[in-house]
């Protein structure tokens, strides 16, 4: 296989267990390059565990997962270096402006010292953020924290982009101005990008492909069109979800969770 056939995302009977909960159950998915892909899922059906797996924060219980051909478990550093990552938690120092956040992630991702500027002054300017990069990031209204944050996951060039929940707690305007940027990105970049979220609009309008997660595993596969006539004539995203589902509605996930994904969206509110 060469480099261009490699997936940039291929996982085989990927599971996490947390004691007796099995929060992701022997996943297989494969991801082809310069695709907009979507974990589509309630709270709990293992979006984010499978994403921490993925951009090796968690190693995997069993099975195994390879980004842009390394192991995300022996290969943990060269799989880093090539992929973008938006968790759900603010990532963005409040203390230090937007292009100062920047600077700092260029620093770390060793962009070559005489890029830093220009890579910083490019990644404002592609998430509509010159005009308030000198300001202080605790002075930003919610869309633009998450704007800036996908600029920071963008900063060193990436091949593949993770994206968990990234507008959660968004108002619709808010959310609409980070969907604007996300097409911009997929249409003009060609990045890969892995996007988890529970709303059904949200993965309708953004998503190529879309895998809907249900108590840790895939039961559903395809893209958005193709998934709505499998269900029906006149379908919605909604029917798709209660089709593949069985039409149970997730309970929210853990505790931890929960109070996370609370303080994010008071956060960004």
């Amino acid at each position: 296989m060469t480099q261009e056939e490699i997936p940039a995302i291929e996982v085989s009977s990927l599971s996490r267990s947390f004691g007796d909960l099995v929060a992701v159950d022997r996943l297989d998915l494969t991801v082809a390059k310069g695709v907009f892909f979507g974990l589509l899922g309630s709270n709990g059906a293992g979006k984010s565990t499978t994403i921490k797996m993925l951009t090796t924060l968690l190693p995997p219980t069993s099975g195994s997962a390879r980004v842009v051909g390394f192991d995300v478990v022996g290969q943990a550093r060269q799989v880093r270096r090539r992929i973008g990552y938006v968790p759900q938690m603010l990532s963005a120092d409040a203390g230090l402006t937007g292009g100062e956040n920047l600077m700092l992630l260029a620093k770390l991702y060793e962009v070559p010292r005489a890029e830093r500027s220009a890579r910083t002054a490019d990644a404002l300017a592609f998430m509509g953020l010159t005009d308030v990069g000198g300001r202080l990031v605790k002075t930003y209204s919610g869309g633009m924290i998450r704007r800036l944050e996908i600029a920071q996951a963008l900063l060193h060039r990436p091949v593949v982009v993770f994206l968990d929940e990234p507008t959660v707690g968004l108002d619709p305007v808010a959310k609409h101005a980070v969907w604007d940027k996300l097409r911009e990105l997929r249409s003009h970049v060609g990045t890969t990008v892995l996007l988890s979220t529970h709303d059904m609009e949200e993965a309708d309008a953004l998503c190529e492909r879309i895998a809907i997660m249900h108590q840790g595993r895939v039961v559903g596969l395809g893209s958005p069109a193709e998934l709505k006539v499998a269900v029906g004539a006149d379908a919605t995203m909604d029917d798709v979800f209660v089709h593949f589902t069985g039409g149970a509605v997730g309970e929210g996930g853990t505790y931890r969770e929960v109070a996370r994904t609370r303080r994010t969206a008071r956060r960004l509110g």
